[in-house]
């Protein structure tokens, strides 16, 4: 070990919300770490059906990346990261730890750590780490260097500022053109001015009809991969509260971290009865990808897929949110702390003695 510091590959995933957690912990920890970006084959479906230890599903170069000397630690999120994972810990000479993010298809009791949110309903073992929220890295020096930056570039703008997080279809969620039309006529209710800022999953014909569905003041940025000029901590510092779309836990959760108000956007049938056994859940979605995901809910195993309205619960009923629209409940917040420190003390914890 390098410094007698644990070396961490991190093993990052197609979806940028679990990047963001990957990073914030790997960041947190304070020992070095390489990020692997990896390409997947048309295979990689085969091994999510029968994971195992391989690289059968990533493209050759990205086989490459993943080469001797091996790391002392891999935490990875996203299915398709298992079989690579396995792989490593497979070749290594010496004993690799696996921490994962989210919920695995492979079985539990191959990774030494599972860091997990309400929404996939996983156990309670001992290497299964539960916390409220996701991990992000929203801290004070960030939010103060966005701060000087972006206030001079909103100062024209109307207070009070209303910050306004898309996302994206999600799950059994999708997001439409009517969706963002009726979003937009919603938050220009308040007062002041709206910041508002797309997401990775924000599909250009909802850009496009947020942004013609705007009449009032307003700042609009439309997210872009890498994107230098990212307003998101600026609004997070800024603004005097936020309405987030609820299919994104992670700008949820950062939006609360600013212990100010947060009201969610109903995508579409967000509020559906919740699962009682998977009785209560409308079959029917308006896509067929949406269809299949509450199907798998309904009947496949619960880890399989993941209900974000157990989330939206915890929230309302910690006074941290509520529904845009409706009246706001204050109440004594009765999350965690911080589930980046509970994190990484976990982490730390595999490699005492």
């Amino acid at each position: 070990m390098a410094n007698n510091h644990p070396k961490i590959w991190i093993l990052q995933s197609p979806h940028s919300g679990d990047n963001t957690q990957l990073l914030a912990l790997a960041e947190n920890l304070g020992w070095p770490y390489e990020l692997k970006s990896l390409s997947y084959s048309p295979w990689q479906v085969l091994t999510r059906v029968v994971p195992g230890a391989t690289l059968m599903g990533l493209k050759r170069e990205a086989r490459a990346q993943l080469s001797a000397p091996f790391p002392d630690l891999i935490i990875g999120a996203g299915h398709s990261t298992e079989a690579a994972a396995f792989w490593v810990k497979a070749q290594s000479p010496r004993a690799v730890k696996l921490v994962y993010l989210g919920t695995p298809i492979t079985n539990l009791e191959k990774f030494d750590l599972v860091v997990t949110t309400p929404q996939y309903g996983l156990p309670k073992r001992a290497n299964i780490l539960h916390i409220d929220l996701p991990m992000h890295s929203v801290e004070k020096n960030n939010l103060a260097k966005a701060a000087l930056l972006w206030q001079p570039r909103l100062a024209h703008l109307p207070k009070p500022w209303t910050a306004l997080l898309v996302g994206g279809a999600s799950g059994p969620y999708t997001f439409t053109v009517e969706a963002a039309t009726r979003l937009a006529q919603e938050a220009q209710k308040y007062t002041g001015s709206l910041l508002i800022t797309t997401s990775a999953r924000t599909t250009l014909d909802v850009t496009a009809a947020l942004r013609l569905a705007l009449t009032g003041p307003h700042y609009f940025h439309a997210w872009q991969d890498n994107a230098a000029d990212n307003p998101f901590f600026g609004y997070l510092t800024l603004a005097d509260q936020f309405i987030v779309t609820a299919d994104s836990i992670s700008m949820l959760s950062e939006a609360c971290a600013t212990a100010k108000p947060v009201m969610m956007f109903d995508t579409e049938h967000v509020r559906f009865a919740m699962r009682d056994n998977g009785k209560n859940i409308k079959l029917l979605g308006s896509s067929f990808y949406a269809t299949l995901f509450r199907m798998t809910m309904r009947f496949g195993p619960q880890r399989w897929t993941r209900d974000l309205r157990i989330v939206h619960q915890q929230l309302i009923a910690a006074g941290l949110a509520n529904w845009l629209g409706e009246p706001l409940k204050v109440s004594t917040p009765s999350l965690a702390p911080s589930s980046l420190q509970q994190a990484t003390s976990r982490v730390v914890s595999l490699f005492e003695t």
